[in-house]
């Protein structure tokens, strides 16, 4: 297996190997039982991370160890309303669910067989909250193949799904039409047990089947002003009248899962140690997935537990917990000999263990940049302008170290500068595919890949309203913000912070615009979009200047801001004006570069100017001039977040500063000090400092 398609789960040894083999008592990849951890009382472990961060990867990886070792059940969490009930996956892919039910529907399904249980209680229940609206054909199908994939699941029925699902579906529809079947009874008793499918489903299930544990267990449950109604029924009519009842319903139905799974578990099982189940819940920030933890976790925090199941769950969650959340929270590091949980209180959240997922080191992607047959040496720098780039995201990681490697076999060289230049095996660049993956939602997407230019979320309004993104049809420039909130990049973002706080996104952002500039005849060009927020940050005066030289620098006119800056040197005397003006230097020199060839005319010659190389170009300007113009192109250059520490610029870039600093009566301190500490930074790839700050 190529190292480019293991490499999310790097660093990730001490979940995979540690702390899932203590709770399961199975060892990871040897087919050995190993000491578990905890008895009675199980943590939920739930492993947090940002989109690419391969918690997706982690329950594939756990799937593909335990699967036919344990009772295992793997199920993705879907927003609801994202289609109807799919068939059981054949492939070993996680099968998916958007609603309570659907979840415990999915995980009976994949847990019978293996624990040659039927589940009586739960299943009667599923049944019984399962229903659909009358004449609405295609909520019937759906709902019905999932009843004929229960059926079959707990060996209550044999035959291929579809025939069943359509005989299942035509008994239930006879009872529905028959003016003597129950439905109808209940119909004209005013609904009392239920809606007519309802109550024709659970007829139709009691008749063949005899449910009557599962009615004597859900009666119990029920408060004693029920007395002397069939509970099944009853639980239907709770479930679909929503509220308090549609809560104490699906308490029943969480309850019934684990009263069936411990049930399983004899005395004999338990005197051997067999494992218990591992239940595998992907996406589990999905309304459906917080329900289900969320009635686990209640269920284990009661003081008398009746039923003492220990079942093994790792959940998966987009982002990271609310800082006032009550569960234990341990680093990847930290579970490699113990996890660290045990129950503090009887909250629910208490019997939460959170794990966040950790980036790549830069040891981690070294591996990763060697290629089994290499037909070129690699840049030597090129793992650290990886992670230089990248933070250590793991899905940005493979994807650019998959890019490399296939760059590299066709006998290409890859530079650190030109890593967002590359393109996957199949042709497409790199940062189109990163960035479908990390903003799902193609309309925000687009937008934001231009609303990331602005500086702040103020300007990336104006910037909106100037492109015309309100309308009918399209989303106001605030909602990009809700967009990447609710994705987790980040939150509560004000309107003079970055409306992309996150670096990677907002690199891979303002690549793809500069990738895909259109011409000036649609206004969405790079230069027109720059011009506008150099003009917007202009007209706030002294407060917006560095903002204003920054855009003006993006759009490839380093002439003005050469200009600007050597005025101001030689002009203002103040001594405290020389912290504005470093601050100005170092800001504009973080500006993107801007498109090359074919989709501009930019020629990025960045280093040649910086180094001295054209200065025949400028001889019409004073050494003040040509040294702010050497200093500004250095800067531009070793400010870019993935080329390489070249010490010719960094040395540039101290040399030009010393130059400056004795040619300014007041501003010599300041400069010096920069023209000692820049240089440094830049080496380490750390900001650089501003004096007195």
């Amino acid at each position: 297996m190529r190292s480019s398609d293991t490499s999310p789960l790097h660093g990730r040894d001490p979940l995979l190997r540690s702390l899932v083999p203590r709770l399961t008592g199975l060892t990871y990849d040897e087919r050995s039982r190993t000491p578990r951890e905890h008895h009675g009382d199980l943590p939920v472990v739930l492993v947090t991370g940002h989109h690419g961060m391969g918690r997706s990867a982690v329950l594939a990886d756990l799937a593909a160890h335990y699967r036919g070792r344990l009772p295992l059940a793997r199920v993705k969490v879907v927003p609801t309303g994202s289609g109807a009930m799919p068939y059981a996956p054949d492939d070993g892919n996680a099968a998916t669910a958007s609603t309570l039910v659907g979840i415990l529907a999915e995980l009976v399904c994949a847990l019978a067989p293996g624990l040659r249980r039927r589940f009586p209680v739960l299943t009667p229940g599923l049944f019984a909250v399962s229903g659909w609206e009358r004449d609405n054909s295609e909520q019937r199908d759906a709902t019905c193949l999932l009843h004929a994939r229960l059926l079959r699941a707990c060996r209550l029925a044999d035959g291929d799904e579809d025939s069943l699902r359509h005989t299942w579906a035509t008994a239930v529809e006879g009872r529905l039409k028959d003016p003597a079947g129950d439905g109808e009874r209940h119909e004209r008793d005013g609904d009392r047990g239920g809606d007519a499918v309802t109550g024709a489903v659970v007829a139709e299930y009691a008749e063949r089947y005899g449910p009557g544990p599962a009615r004597e267990w859900y009666g119990r449950r029920f408060p004693p002003g029920a007395d002397g109604q069939d509970p099944l029924p009853l639980l239907g009519e709770w479930f679909q009248q929503g509220g308090d009842y549609r809560d104490f319903a699906e308490q029943s139905l969480m309850a019934a899962f684990l009263h069936d799974i411990a049930a399983s578990y004899g005395r004999l099982q338990r005197w051997n140690r067999e494992p218990w189940p591992l239940v595998l819940l992907d996406d589990a920030h999905h309304a459906a997935g917080r329900t289900f933890l969320d009635l686990l976790l209640k269920n284990r925090a009661l003081p008398e537990r009746a039923d003492h199941e220990e079942l093994v769950v790792v959940a998966t969650r987009l982002g990271e917990l609310p800082d006032d959340d009550g569960s234990i929270r341990r680093e990847l590091v930290d579970v490699v000999r113990s996890s660290g949980w045990e129950r503090r209180d009887r909250t629910p959240s208490a019997g939460l263990l959170a794990v966040p997922l950790a980036p790549l080191s830069r040891d981690d992607i070294l591996p990763l940049l060697v290629p089994n047959r290499p037909a070129r040496p690699l840049h030597p720098y090129l793992a650290s302008a990886v992670h230089s780039l990248t933070g250590g995201h793991p899905a940005a990681t493979t994807v650019l170290c998959a890019a490399v490697l296939d760059a590299t076999e066709r006998g290409v060289g890859v530079e650190p500068r030109g890593l967002l230049e590359l393109t996957t095996k199949e042709g497409r660049a790199v940062t189109e595919v990163l960035l479908e993956r990390l903003l799902p939602d193609r309309r925000q997407r687009d937008r934001l890949t231009l609303l990331s230019l602005a500086r702040d979320s103020t300007a990336a309004e104006a910037l909106a309203a100037h492109l015309r993104f309100q309308g009918p049809d399209q989303l106001p420039a605030n909602s990009a913000t809700d967009y990447l909130e609710d994705q987790q990049w980040q939150r509560l973002t004000s309107p003079d912070e970055p409306l992309v706080a996150d670096m990677l996104l907002q690199t891979l952002l303002v690549h793809e615009a500069r990738r895909t500039s259109r011409g000036v005849e649609d206004g969405r060009g790079w230069q027109e979009i720059h011009r506008f927020l150099r003009i917007h940050h202009a007209q706030r005066g002294e407060s917006g200047e560095a903002d204003a030289l920054r855009h003006t620098l993006a759009a490839g006119n380093a002439e003005t801001v050469v200009a600007a800056l050597a005025e101001e040197f030689q002009s203002e005397q103040d001594e405290q004006a020389a912290g504005h003006w470093v601050l100005c230097l170092r800001y504009a020199a973080t500006a993107p570069t801007p498109p090359t060839p074919p989709a501009g005319d930019w020629i990025d010659e960045r280093t040649q100017v910086a180094l001295g190389a054209h200065d025949g170009r400028y001889a019409e300007l004073d050494e003040i001039e040509r040294c702010v113009n050497r200093l500004l192109h250095a800067l531009w250059h070793v400010s870019q977040p993935h080329t390489e520490p070249d010490p010719d610029m960094c040395k540039a870039v101290g040399e030009e500063l010393a130059f400056l600093s004795p040619r300014h009566r007041s501003w010599h301190a300041v400069l010096g000090q920069a023209a000692r500490s820049w240089p440094v930074a830049a080496r380490k790839k750390r900001p650089l400092p501003i004096p007195g700050e």
